[in-house]
């Protein structure tokens, strides 16, 4: 899974998310979000994740630290589904080869 840096100020995560400087500081401050160089500006690790975070603060209203819970469980997840989807395409591979229908190569 290839990962994606963007870099925003504060201003720029008000206007697209909806996330005052106040939030900032909390969620930079739970390690949600990632103080980038420059004055007010944040990185962060996944564009999908802040909009996501940002719903879920709107949404929810939880605190900074049941947000890093759910962030954490989702990206489990994430990589749970990629094992079984590996672990499906290894067995898919290994009954064919018991039927004859196909070599038989390396998943890892």
């Amino acid at each position: 899974m290839e990962t994606h840096f963007i870099t925003l100020t504060f201003q720029e995560c008000s206007a697209r998310y909806g996330l005052a400087p106040t939030a900032l500081h909390e969620f930079l401050q739970a390690g949600l979000l990632r103080l980038a160089p420059a004055p007010e500006t944040i990185i962060v690790d996944e564009p999908d994740d802040l909009s996501r975070l940002a719903r879920l603060h709107h949404e929810l209203g939880l605190a900074p630290e049941a947000l890093d819970v759910i962030l954490a469980m989702r990206q489990r997840l994430v990589r749970l589904q990629a094992l079984l989807a590996d672990e499906t395409a290894r067995v898919r591979q290994l009954e064919n080869f018991l039927r004859g229908a196909g070599p038989l190569e390396d998943f890892g």
